[in-house]
C-alpha cells in the first residue's frame, strides 16, 4: 500500500485528535496522562520544535488522515543531533502498512533535517506491533527499563530504549 505522507497543517488538528484521543484514553502505549483534554493533547502533539506529518488515504470526498507522527530533537544542546518521534495510526487503518510508511518517512525526514540518529525513549514491551515494526526498520534495543511503564491492565511492564543511526 502506498501511503501519501505530508506536513500537517492547522486544518489537520481535528483529525489528529480523533486518532490521538483513543490512544491516550487506552493508556497502553504512551506514558501520558489518560485524562488529558483536547487542548493539552494537541499542544503536546504539535508543540514548538516538532515537525508534524500526516498519512492520508484517498476516499470518497477527498483524502482522510489515517496516521500522524512528529519529529523533534530528543534532547537539547549536546543531544540535539538525535531525533525522537511519536506515531499514531487510526484503528481503521492498522495492519495496512501505515505505521511502516510513517517510520520509513521519518528516517528520511530526520536525516534531511540533519539528525544523525533516532531514539525512542519508551517503547512499551507489550506493544507488539511496535516490537515487530521498529526492529524490522533497523532499530535496536539499546536499553531495558524494568517496570518503567504502568499498563492499565497488566501493571508494571518493561519499556525499551530503541536507537538507529542514520
Amino acid at each position: 500500500m502506498s501511503v501519501p505522507i505530508r506536513p500537517a497543517t492547522p486544518d489537520d488538528l481535528e483529525a489528529i485528535w480523533a486518532i490521538f484521543e483513543p490512544v491516550l484514553r487506552e493508556g497502553e502505549t504512551y506514558g501520558l496522562p489518560r485524562d488529558w483534554s483536547r487542548a493539552a493533547g494537541l499542544a503536546y502533539w504539535s508543540e514548538a520544535g516538532k515537525q508534524v506529518f500526516v498519512a492520508e488515504e484517498a476516499g470518497e470526498g477527498g483524502c482522510r488522515v489515517i496516521g500522524a507522527y512528529y519529529l523533534k530533537p530528543n534532547q537539547l544542546g549536546g543531544g540535539g543531533h538525535v531525533a525522537n518521534c511519536g506515531y499514531i495510526t487510526a484503528p481503521r487503518a492498522r495492519g495496512r502498512g501505515v505505521a511502516r510508511a510513517m517510520g520509513r518517512h521519518s528516517l528520511v525526514a530526520a536525516k534531511a533535517a540533519g539528525f544523525r540518529a533516532i531514539q525512542f525513549n519508551c517503547v512499551v514491551s507489550t506493544n507488539m506491533p511496535a516490537m515487530r515494526l521498529w526492529p524490522s526498520l533497523g532499530f535496536e534495543i539499546v536499553g531495558t527499563l524494568p517496570g518503567a511503564f504502568i499498563h492499565p491492565e497488566l501493571g508494571a511492564v518493561d519499556a525499551y530504549v530503541m536507537y538507529q543511526r542514520l
